[in-house]
């Protein structure tokens, strides 16, 4: 019989997981702002801020795929690389 993957003795691979968190603290109305993607998660703020998110998220992912790889995978330097291209941290 094969050990199952939390078998003792069995070294399965685990896939690291990493997620791009945006919170907005600035809202007025009553709205509730939720965004997922396959590489990030937003919450909150005023409709701009939303907004603003989203498009920062959206510039992230993009050139995480076109380097080929996914947030997981992004060394410290080239995640603040990918950051700084991307204007993420501005405004």
């Amino acid at each position: 019989m094969k050990p199952g993957p939390d078998s003792p003795g069995s070294s399965p691979e685990k896939q690291r997981a990493a997620l791009l968190l945006g919170l907005g603290l600035d809202h007025a109305d009553d709205h509730v702002r939720v965004t997922r993607g396959q590489e990030f998660y937003l919450l909150g703020g005023s409709h701009d801020t939303h907004q603003a998110m989203q498009e920062k998220a959206i510039r992230f992912t993009e050139e995480l795929d076109r380097r080929g790889k996914r947030l997981a995978d992004v060394s410290r330097d080239e995640l603040i690389d990918i950051a700084h291209r991307t204007r993420l941290a501005d405004d």
